[in-house]
């Protein structure tokens, strides 16, 4: 089997909505042992889709089979084969880190004799042998991430799903999480995990954009980035009130968006490019501004993204 999750118009409908779905004609097809990246900002579908997918909720309609089986008629098959990583996981604060992954053992039905066996490999890959004794809820928020997940892949699942796992941690936490998942990929894993961060949808192996219930378009980070209908380049300079409004009144300049305090401006072509930027110097020099940056830049997730979603808002 080529698809370890394969959706074929997928919807949903909840009974309060009369006329708009949550999810609308959604099609997946998701290869074995990736990290697939579920991308959109908040109310695109993204919680919906993956409950979905994990069996907690039902569709109104259209097909999902993960491994093979049904959602709808061989949930029950299905839940042995999947970690689910829920937003907000329900860890035992009272129970220690041991007794947690004890306790989701024993509800995967993992077998006594390897539920010991088990417990210290999930311990050994999240780095929490350390914690074994020491209560949840005394634990970091990055170190109860990491919990949630050895709890989620105790049963030693084939599918892994994790609805935005990183949101509320450090950064340092984040990439050691993004490292944890990267592990269980290259043991065979397949990993889907939603997130709203365009630097996390970089690391993925393919991703899928929501906007609004529906998908705009899937394939690997540097498959959408090389769709794009433009080059980027990147300016800073102060003043920046007058850098944006050099900017905004610029000819050859298709669209631009803020990235920190720099201007990321989309520019049709080579030859745009090396003419806009002569421009802006010439106009930064006029204005005896200070130029920071102006080069060409990679363009990127995020660059897609916000194409993408503007594009979408002005079709609507």
């Amino acid at each position: 089997m080529k698809f370890a999750i394969e959706t074929k118009g997928l919807s949903k409908r909840y009974s309060s909505q009369k006329t708009n779905f949550a999810i609308e004609k959604i099609d997946l097809a998701i290869p074995r042992g990736i990290l697939f990246g579920l991308v959109g900002p908040d109310g695109a579908g993204k919680t919906t889709t993956l409950r979905i997918l994990s069996s907690v909720m039902e569709q109104s309609s259209g097909q999902v089979t993960i491994d093979g089986f049904d959602v709808r008629r061989q949930a029950e098959e299905i839940r042995t084969r999947i970690g689910y990583m829920p937003q907000n996981f329900s860890l035992y604060p009272d129970l220690s880190v041991s007794e947690n992954l004890d306790f989701f053992a024993n509800i995967q039905q993992v077998p006594a004799r390897d539920r010991e066996e088990r417990i210290a490999t999930m311990l050994a890959f999240t780095h929490l042998e350390e914690f074994g004794d020491r209560r949840a809820g005394q634990l970091s928020g990055g170190m109860k991430k990491k919990l949630a997940l050895a709890c989620a892949m105790v049963h030693a699942p084939q599918v892994l799903i994790l609805d935005e796992p990183s949101t509320g941690v450090d950064p340092v936490s984040r990439r050691e999480f993004w490292i944890l998942l990267a592990r269980a990929v290259s043991q065979g894993v397949t990993v889907v995990v939603s997130t709203p961060y365009m630097d996390e949808a970089e690391r993925c192996h393919q991703v899928g954009i929501l906007y609004q219930g529906r998908l705009l378009t899937t394939g690997s980070p540097e498959e959408i980035t090389a769709k794009l209908p433009f080059e980027v380049v990147e300016v800073n300079a102060r003043p920046r009130k007058k850098m944006r409004q050099i900017v905004s009144e610029m000819n050859g300049i298709l669209e631009w968006h803020p990235v920190g305090d720099s201007l990321r401006l989309a520019v049709s072509g080579e030859e745009s490019t090396k003419k806009v930027m002569k421009k802006l110097a010439n106009e930064f020099a006029a204005n005896k501004m200070e130029v920071l940056t102006l080069r060409p830049a990679r363009r990127t997730m995020e660059d897609a993204f916000v194409h993408l979603l503007r594009s979408q808002k002005e079709l609507s």
